[in-house]
């Protein structure tokens, strides 16, 4: 039979709250669980119905993935279960190792309000979690996070677990674990605490409000068919921490080095240094009050000097009191630099790799000085959060967990409490502030890359700048950007000036109560001047790491910003895949087929329209018609940059789309209409087409395509640098390396898009010459304006809006008297009078 005493029995009165050294603890568990039924209450009051920022789609197409983030949900709908168990076991606990004594009163309603409020907890989570979901299902954005109840209620029943630590030295708590009853509170108390501290952790990242992946789809205006400008929506501010668990494990992903032993042994030596500098920081202040009670104790010298040379030593190692001097700590360094060049080299190449795995609509709609701008934020801001996190915010978080615990154990509950309501109130502050001044952050990043690509921009374009005299209105432009640029900047230093007033002011007040505090104790010769020294070197040692925590939580909020683009970047898919189980294309001859293909570069309009037609092996195919008919769609197609609607591409009866994109490739070569060259030698630029080539190979290329001559006459020959975009050299000049390039491939199939318009009309036919060697027995498709370039064609397709309107010969086409007989006649007409012109006058 249960006995139930008065209200508190022997736990220590209901008033005054502090008693033998701690809480009572009659105080606190009355006091606490009641707090946390008002809040309980007050949430389920203010989330009923779960009020968001919400807003139709709108526009946008929304389209989720089924189900949220399973795991990490259960894990915390499994917490709240517990949360409202655990008051009832501690009930249960303490009846069964009461032996027949009687229990104080306040048990009893103490695991009432306990359970209620815990039950408060687990029904809002189910709740905001259902209507999330169908709020979803219709298509509303809902802001990712719980209401301020709940998560004030998870924060306060968190806080309340630590606040318990101030009682350590209380006789009446059950830290001594002296009898079998203070075991199994004490154990209750830690599954407490990890209860607590998951929900309050994972109540900041709501995984049960967020699905697994989105898409969104813009309803696109009708553009251009072969510039598609990406499309930018506007969304709604995002916090800082949204995905961060995801994050995260992309992080620790690049944090230790796979495939590396010796990379992996740094980490873990890297570790192990970390951890010797959070004990150097708690020795190192000992040791000096051991010194100045030594010292006023007038003890021998013998111990004064053992003790001032292992003080020294401990100094030498820890260095200043942030550990930034200190040899540990940079030693620390020294061995990290190996670690951060390799996670910098994985992410860049990540990036780089997937640049090059996208597909050319997105490479079309590009800002190449953007997409630089980002990858070179993103790259920096990994290495940046890799160390932020592991060598500076997490050793701050343990030296300020270390120092509650030490100043509550050999000193007093009050400097425990002082130092642990300090930091509380830092770290909110902190939080806050900087969570309020992060849209001015991202504001200015955004204003950054647009400002860049105006530059790059201009610069790309200057040729067209210098013809229409156009330097004035691009500086306007410029200054314009600028402007704009430092007005978001000075918002967001502004803020950071108030936000570190308000630091400081917090860490002013907290330094001013504890040692007045300890000022008192020495007077009443309760603790010794060595201990007040002890405090004063102790405590600003831990506020010099915590004066740079914000410094710390503002670069890593601003490496998350900067990473957001580079997520965007990687969350790109390619628009061209290879299907899974795709084999290489068996080459046997080179028949090309198009049966009944359709194809759209937007919706609502068909560049291709039903087109068929065969190239057997060996023969040559030329499309002719107007610009915008679909000429050059038909060679991108057949290069698979992009994938048809409906219909079949074949190759010697191979679906194209069934085959690897590389095994493709590798049989066709192409010889654009707007060549570019890379900033390099022409030598490295025509070995582009065959990379392992000798200087002869491509020697015999450059004279296939009737440039060696020319480039012999530059000073320094085929090692002559052609500029960005081979800008040094001439139209003609580049469309030959361009097929030089072609040649030394030695491909099996060649597209030519207007491979000779660049070219005058004697070049013209020594290319063609040239070409008709290459093209030999190689199934050949040509795009031409010029007609009297294909006249030898095997057979000529002339394209108009999409559509094959005539097919045949040279000579077919010309008696049928059709399109390609006007345009014949009026190019014809066109060479005559251009001939007329050209004639000396009597």
């Amino acid at each position: 039979m249960v006995i139930v005493g008065n209200y508190c029995e022997a736990e220590g009165p209901l008033g005054p709250a502090w008693v033998k050294g701690g809480l009572s603890p009659c105080f606190f568990f009355t006091l606490m669980p009641s707090i946390l039924m008002a809040l309980g209450a007050l949430a389920v009051v203010l989330a009923l119905p779960c009020k968001r920022r919400e807003r139709p789609a709108g526009a946008r197409e929304v389209s989720w993935s089924a189900g949220p983030l399973v795991a990490p949900y259960v894990l915390q709908l499994l917490l709240a279960i517990l949360q409202v168990a655990l008051p009832l076991a501690t009930l249960v606990g303490r009846v069964g190792t009461a032996g027949g004594a009687p229990l104080p009163g306040y048990l009893l309603p103490a695991s009432i309000l306990g359970t209620l409020a815990g039950a408060c907890g687990l029904g809002l989570l189910v709740v905001e979690h259902n209507q999330a979901w169908q709020k979803l299902a219709m298509g509303i954005w809902i802001e990712f996070r719980h209401s301020s109840g709940l998560l004030l209620l998870w924060t306060v029943a968190f806080t309340a677990e630590n606040l318990a630590l101030v009682s350590w030295n209380n006789p009446l708590w059950w830290w001594a674990r002296a009898d079998l009853g203070q075991q199994v509170q004490f154990s209750l108390w830690v599954l407490r605490y990890v209860v607590s501290g998951g929900l309050f952790i994972l109540g900041l990242w709501a995984p049960g409000l967020r699905p697994q992946s989105y898409a969104l789809k813009v309803n696109e205006e009708e553009q251009d068919v072969e510039r598609i400008e990406v499309q930018s929506t506007e969304a709604p501010p995002r916090s800082t921490w949204r995905d961060f668990g995801r994050k995260l494990r992309l992080l620790s992903g690049y944090l230790w080095p796979r495939g590396s032993p010796v990379l992996q042994l740094v980490v873990l030596l890297c570790l192990g240094l970390m951890g010797l500098e959070r004990g150097l920081n708690v020795l190192v202040p000992i040791f000096y009050r051991d010194i100045v009670n030594l010292l006023t104790e007038k003890a021998p010298w013998s111990s004064l000097a053992w003790t001032v040379t292992t003080y020294v030593i401990l100094k030498f190692l820890q260095g200043g009191g942030t550990g930034s001097t200190g040899f540990v700590s940079n030693l620390r360094t020294f061995l990290w630099i190996r670690v951060q060049q390799f996670t910098s080299r994985q992410v860049e190449l990540r990036l780089f790799s997937h640049l090059h795995e996208l597909s050319l609509r997105w490479h079309l709609g590009r800002r190449t000085g953007e997409v630089l701008r980002i990858v070179d934020r993103g790259t920096s801001s990994v290495t940046g959060l890799l160390s932020y996190l592991v060598f500076n915010i997490l050793p701050t978080l343990a030296d300020i967990t270390i120092g509650i615990i030490y100043f509550s154990m050999f000193f007093n509950a009050w400097f425990g409490l002082i130092v642990f309501l300090c930091m509380s109130l830092y770290l909110i502050v902190t939080i806050v502030v900087t969570e309020w001044r992060t849209k001015f952050r991202r504001a200015m990043n955004t204003q950054e890359n647009a400002t860049r690509a105006r530059a790059v921009d201009s610069l790309l374009n200057f040729e067209t700048v210098k013809y229409y005299n156009a330097e004035g209105y691009e500086v306007d432009r410029y200054r314009e950007a600028i402007l704009k640029y430092q007005d978001l900047e000075w918002k967001s230093t502004a803020s950071l000036v108030l936000l570190n007033q308000t630091q400081n002011l917090v860490i002013g007040l907290g330094l001013l109560a504890g040692s007045l505090l300890c000022a008192y104790f020495v007077s009443e010769q309760k603790l010794q001047v060595g201990d007040f020294v002890l405090f004063g070197t102790y405590i600003i040692q831990l506020y010099m790491p915590l004066n740079w925590f914000g410094t710390y939580y503002r670069m890593i909020q601003t490496n998350f910003i900067d990473m957001e683009n580079m997520f965007d970047l990687l969350k790109e898919k390619p628009e061209v895949k290879d299907l899974p189980g795709a084999g290489p294309l068996r080459f046997q001859r080179g028949q090309i087929e198009f049966e009944n293909v359709h194809f759209s570069y937007t919706s609502g309009r068909e560049t291709l329209q039903d087109v068929s037609f065969t190239v057997m092996p060996g023969q040559t195919l030329a499309l002719v018609g107007p610009s915008g008919a679909g000429k050059s769609t038909v060679l991108r197609l057949l290069f698979r940059f992009y994938d048809i609607s409906s219909g079949c591409i074949r190759i010697d009866g191979q679906d194209i789309s069934q085959v690897t994109q590389i095994s493709l490739r590798s049989h066709i070569g192409v010889v654009p209409q707007d060549t570019v060259l890379f900033n390099d030698t022409i030598a490295n630029n025509i070995r582009y087409g065959c990379i392992t080539a000798g200087d002869e190979e491509v020697m015999a290329a450059a004279q296939a395509a009737g440039i060696h001559e020319a480039i012999l006459t530059f000073p320094e020959g085929y090692e002559t640098q052609v500029g960005e975009r081979g800008l040094k050299l001439s139209g003609g000049e580049k469309q030959r390396v361009a097929i030089a390039r072609t040649i030394l491939k030695a491909p099996d199939i060649i597209l030519l898009d207007e491979a000779t318009s660049a070219l005058d009309t004697s070049n013209e036919r020594a290319i063609q010459a040239s070409l008709a060697k290459v093209c030999a027995n190689r199934t050949t498709i040509v795009v031409a304006h010029r007609l009297s370039t294909v006249v030898d064609a095997d057979q000529i397709l002339v394209f108009k809006d999409g559509c094959i309107v005539e097919r045949g010969r040279h000579e077919a086409l010309l008696s049928r008297g059709g399109m390609y007989a006007d345009m014949w006649q009026l190019q014809q007409r066109g060479q005559e009078e251009v001939s007329e012109d050209a004639k000396p006058p009597d």
